[in-house]
């Protein structure tokens, strides 16, 4: 078996000249004793200027020239200040650097017993790019699963979700609050008559509308169909029914334009407020009952489930 030689350090340095990635020696004083064309480049020197500089002087230079790293701190010397206290705080450091010209490095720091310092820097722009983009992704696949695709507001399960959480903090304060289910009246009939296009054009005014007769903090959801639901914390029934009448006046002022009609509109509520000892679906199911009531009494109208405090 032939025997494999080692390579010999003029193999290594022709290696690293070569290299794409940035390499770099300090010795124990933290002056740059060896680099090669790509470390001194992000530094915005050539080769042979950068050797004898120290690490310092390398980076208040990049800085002069509003290159190099992308600082946390605002002034020049508190970041140098910070990264000597980390430089050598571990034989061996690895490390991401946002450079300000939107590139980014993993840089990585080896030690030996004398204090000198071997530097790596390897260009990772296209590995933080395609990770942001899926870090994208999924907040946009989060925010899809939440939200009603038509009318932009939480879905069933989110409604159900940030509900539930509401009710926990409810019952921790001992506040009174309010179911609320909203019902589009009517609403079988603009589809037969303007079709569905301007159905779905309904059913994305009314979101907006009832958007904008909610406070900020508010729980809105589109639970089916031509219905909605909004949760009021905090709410005693006094104040509820002010504001589900408010948002029932808001939609029957304001009739929907659609391909040049007028499209009249109206809602029917039913509301049910309780204790903080309530549950989800002992308020839904008041209130679902008093929506019955609302629509069967004649529509545009908001009713409260009678017997619950």
């Amino acid at each position: 078996m032939a025997r494999l030689s080692s390579p010999n350090p003029k193999q290594l340095r022709d290696f690293i000249e070569r290299s794409q990635d940035g390499y770099a020696v300090f010795n124990h004083e933290d002056v740059l004793t060896y680099c090669n064309s790509p470390f001194a480049e992000l530094f915005c020197y050539g080769q042979e200027d950068a050797i004898g500089k120290r690490f310092a002087d390398l980076l208040r230079h990049a800085h002069s020239l509003q290159q190099g790293v992308r600082l946390d701190q605002k002034a020049i010397e508190d970041f140098i200040e910070s990264a000597h206290q980390l430089r050598r705080s571990r034989a061996f450091r690895i490390f991401e650097v946002d450079m300000i010209d939107g590139r980014w490095f993993l840089f990585s720091e080896q030690c030996n017993e004398l204090g000198e310092m071997l530097v790596q820097a390897k260009d990772i722009t296209k590995q933080k790019t395609l990770e942001h983009s899926l870090q994208n992704s999924i907040v946009e696949l989060n925010r899809l699963a939440l939200t009603d695709e038509l009318t932009k507001v939480a879905n069933r399960r989110s409604f159900v979700s940030s509900v539930d959480s509401e009710l926990s903090r409810c019952r921790r304060t001992g506040t009174s609050m309010t179911m609320a289910l909203l019902d589009l009246d009517h609403f079988k009939a603009i589809n037969d008559t303007y079709g569905h296009q301007a159905g779905d054009a309904a059913l994305q005014y009314v979101a907006q509308l009832i958007r904008n007769s909610l406070r900020q903090y508010d729980i809105l959801g589109r639970i089916g169909g031509e219905e909605f639901a909004i949760f009021l914390s905090n709410t005693d029934q006094e104040t509820a029914s002010k504001i589900a009448d408010r948002t029932r006046q808001e939609i029957f002022q304001h009739p929907l334009q659609f391909e040049g009609s007028y499209i009249q509109l109206s809602a029917s509520i039913g509301m049910a407020t309780h204790g903080c000892n309530a549950t989800f679906n002992e308020l839904y199911t008041e209130a679902d009952g008093a929506l019955y009531k609302a629509k069967s009494g004649g529509r545009n109208r908001v009713v409260i489930a009678t017997g619950v405090i």
